[in-house]
């Protein structure tokens, strides 16, 4: 049970209905086309639609009650003892009604951000932290100022470690989502160049990530890249790969289906490969120590491990080939760390990259693709571009090594088509591009037959 219809008039004074201690609220419905019964309904106005057109349908579908803008005209059928809580903005009032509910459930709060990453280390954290307490994490990324909420309203009441995702677009954002949660720990995973067409710079970026330490309490405890210069001289654990660092992992083996590494003379291995998913297990390491797990129960969570999809995700291609779909997005820093693994990648010997555009880059877009190809060598066999700017990519790798095949396409069937002739059993293909380049439409075509 979320809250009672009488104890919501003690955060919205402003109603109109009845009442009472037995009216109960297990849900809470921003959607009316997915029915929840004794739902509080939650109207929000969008660019395109605005909810609060679908009151009726709400009750149709299992609104008890419903919080609603003063300014909006409720509907003359609503029935007068329906309880309607009159608010300024159903978004902000979501968001205090959130605030209360976990502050009333007291869980761990864990908290993580970053401009790559947050959604792997939230997938790792959930499930070491599983194997100890009744935890309870963000589905997706349900990560901005309505995912945030909605997450904590699907905790259960006997939820003892709540981990929440918290994403930004622009400055500010992320306060706000750390004042609702106020987090006992959080973790930043790193300063990427992601969103830097809205901020300007990465020390703007380091900024707007450092806002998650806004809703700390006395004894709340950060755990970040280390590595960073950007984050240096910062509170908390610096988790890398430096000496500097306060939590080293070591002894790194990179191997085809995981990782294996040492932290403090104990060894952990997790089945996800790169570099940069040692780093973001590390941090998952360090957080499940400070709350007093051991190495058996952090490394059986690590074994256990299920992940988010599209995120450097293996299938089996044509032929054979191993298709490595990491389309859900893309920035320079997450680019180059995969495309270092692919190169490092032993199992096939036969490697391609399918690289999409990376959007929010602004003035520097252009500058950004074309340091992508940094990270590429003879070790590649193929570089296939898509979309716009990335064709900086295939350019620069084209003028730097006559070895690697380049080409630069506009159509994705096009791009298919060329893969499919490519593909043996000896490829590995990796497919990265930002979101809305959809190229898990190529993933498709390539894997599907």
């Amino acid at each position: 049970m979320i809250t009672t219809t009488e104890a919501l008039t003690s955060i919205f004074e402003d109603y109109r209905g009845e009442t009472g201690e037995d009216s109960t609220i297990e849900h809470v419905m921003t959607d009316t086309r997915s029915p929840q019964k004794q739902s509080l309904f939650i109207p929000i106005a969008g660019e395109n639609f605005d909810a609060h057109s679908f009151l009726n349908k709400a009750v149709e579908n299992g609104a008890v009650a419903t919080l609603w803008e003063k300014e909006k005209e409720l509907p003359e059928d609503v029935p007068e003892n329906f309880p309607v809580f009159f608010v300024e903005d159903t978004v902000k009032a979501m968001q205090t009604l959130a605030q209360n509910y976990i502050k009333n459930v007291g869980p761990a709060v864990v908290a993580v951000t970053g401009s790559n990453g947050k959604t792997t280390t939230k997938d790792i954290a959930a499930s070491v932290l599983a194997q100890k307490f009744k935890t309870h994490h963000t589905e997706g990324n349900l990560n901005n100022h309505i995912g945030v909420p909605l997450t904590i309203f699907s905790m259960p009441e006997d939820t003892e470690v709540a981990v929440i995702e918290m994403g930004m677009n622009n400055a500010g954002e992320i306060e706000v989502l750390s004042n609702i949660a106020r987090p006992d720990y959080a973790i930043i995973t790193n300063i990427g160049e992601s969103h830097i067409e809205q901020l300007g710079s990465r020390q703007n970026i380091a900024g707007a990530k450092m806002e998650i330490t806004k809703g700390f309490h006395e004894g709340s405890s950060l755990i970040f890249d280390g590595d960073e210069p950007l984050l240096r001289g910062v509170e908390g654990t610096a988790c890398g790969f430096r000496d500097h660092v306060d939590q080293r992992a070591k002894g790194i083996f990179l191997h085809d289906e995981g990782s294996r590494f040492e932290v403090n003379g104990e060894q952990y291995e997790v089945p996800l490969v790169g570099k940069h998913n040692v780093k973001n297990a590390l941090y998952v390491v360090t957080l499940a120590q400070k709350l007093g797990m051991d190495r058996e129960e952090i490394q059986l969570g690590l074994r256990r491990l299920s992940m988010t999809g599209m995120r450097l995700e293996k299938l089996t291609g044509l032929n054979g080939a191993h298709v490595f779909n990491d389309t859900y997005n893309a920035s320079p820093t997450s680019m180059k760390a995969v495309i270092e693994f692919v190169r490092m990648y032993n199992t096939k010997k036969h490697k391609i990259l399918v690289l999409g555009d990376m959007f929010e880059l602004g003035m520097h877009s252009n500058e950004l693709h074309a340091q992508v190809a940094e990270a590429i060598n003879p070790q590649i066999n193929a570089v296939f571009t898509i979309g716009g700017d990335s064709k900086a990519i295939s350019d620069k790798v084209a003028g730097k090594f006559s070895s690697i095949t380049t080409r630069h396409f506009k159509d994705p069937e096009l791009l298919a088509g060329q893969l499919k002739e490519l593909m043996t059993e000896d490829s590995i293909v990796l497919i990265k591009a930002s979101r809305g380049m959809k190229l898990e439409r190529i993933v498709q075509s390539i894997t599907n037959e």
